[in-house]
């Protein structure tokens, strides 16, 4: 048995509002913004 791969994503999200935004915003944005990694199944 070998070991199951799982993807990871990366998205954007504002802060104080939880609307999703681009990732380049969101590391340019770090004190009101947060970059979150998903995992994602395949």
């Amino acid at each position: 048995m070998g070991k199951k791969r799982t993807s990871t994503r990366k998205i954007g999200r504002d802060a104080g509002t939880g609307k999703f935004i681009p990732v380049k915003d969101a590391k340019r944005r770090k004190k009101t913004a947060v970059v979150e990694t998903i995992k994602t199944k395949r």
